[in-house]
């Protein structure tokens, strides 16, 4: 086990990861820092967006770069719960059922389109993202730590997908988009390519996965002001009354607010959270845990809007630096 981190320095870490992946995935640093902040909240990711846009590519290099083992899962209507947990292989020599392990026992797992498996997979992927562990014949079996979910999912498309529920989508600690490049950050990715002179991408590692234990649990000594802390809530509060929001975000969203800005002030060199860091993961945080009302469906409504709406009407507390 690794030696205890300060807090300045799991950012010095923190940030060397960050800026090994921004090596490969250009022009995403915003995206890159709050996918980042959520690992250190010890929390999964759901990546939102169409395809091309680099969602399989950020994942794996967040994996190299924490030197954690890396496995990816392509989600299909087929796909078994064995097929993710692993299922008792009978051993013709020892005479015996044997364990094989299946691809959720790594240190980041990559659920590729996670929309396109039928809810009894996506239950078996949600035992092990709350629970860290998976069931298998009545028999528990613990997953290694650290254990994340970078989970995909199209957007656009729906035909034969299976929507994931409120209370799956819940378990996300954030949804992230990155959306299209500028341009500039186009081209950078084609010149990238043609100087690689190859598909694949090889990170450094910086830390292994002692070390992003130790950079976890830097995060739990930052400290957060009650008035940061009440804002949280306040924030939380006001998405259940806003009149296009038929259910608005539980107390885990507030509670998933504090986490991840604490996660990121770490990771902008402080041992202490701001309001403007409760700001800046808001979106990502709560949007997917609001449901908006179902007569706006033709709308241009949407949870990140209401987001917005929140954070202008409610009062932003002073930022106040510890003693």
């Amino acid at each position: 086990m690794s030696s205890p981190l300060s807090v300045a320095e799991a950012g010095r870490r923190a940030a060397e990861v960050l800026a090994e992946v921004e090596r490969v995935v250009i022009g995403k640093h915003e995206q890159l820092e709050t996918v980042l902040a959520g690992i250190l909240a010890k929390g999964h990711v759901l990546l939102e967006d169409v395809p091309g846009l680099g969602k399989t590519l950020a994942a794996r290099s967040l994996a190299q770069a924490l030197g954690l083992d890396f496995a990816r899962a392509q989600f299909t209507p087929d796909l078994l719960p064995a097929d993710l947990t692993g299922s008792f292989i009978y051993d013709q020599r020892s005479r015996e059922f044997e364990f094989r392990r299946g691809p959720v026992f790594t240190g980041l797992l990559l659920a590729d389109e996670v929309n396109r498996t039928p809810p009894k997979t996506q239950a078996a992927l949600l035992e092990a993202m709350q629970e860290r562990q998976v069931t298998v014949e009545g028999r528990t079996f613990v997953l290694p730590e650290p254990f994340h979910v970078v989970a995909t999912a199209n957007p656009v498309e729906h035909e034969g997908t299976y929507p994931l529920p409120e209370a799956q989508l819940d378990r996300f600690l954030l949804r992230v988009s990155f959306g299209y490049p500028t341009a500039d950050e186009e081209y950078a990715v084609l010149t990238g390519r043609l100087g690689r002179r190859r598909e694949e991408v090889v990170l450094d590692p910086v830390t292994d996965a002692a070390g992003l234990l130790a950079m976890q649990a830097a995060v739990e000594g930052v400290e957060v002001d009650e008035s940061v802390g009440r804002y949280c809530v306040a924030l939380a509060a006001a998405t259940r009354t806003h009149p296009q929001v038929l259910t608005g975000a539980s107390p885990r969203g507030s509670l998933a607010l504090v986490l991840v800005a604490r996660a990121l002030a770490v990771l902008r060199g402080r041992d202490y959270v701001v309001p403007e860091d409760v700001k800046a993961v808001a979106a990502p945080v709560l949007a997917h845990r609001i449901q908006l009302r179902p007569e706006l469906w033709m709308s241009d409504a949407s949870a990140e809007q209401v987001v917005a709406t929140v954070l202008s009407s409610v009062p932003t507390p002073a930022t106040l630096e510890p003693a």
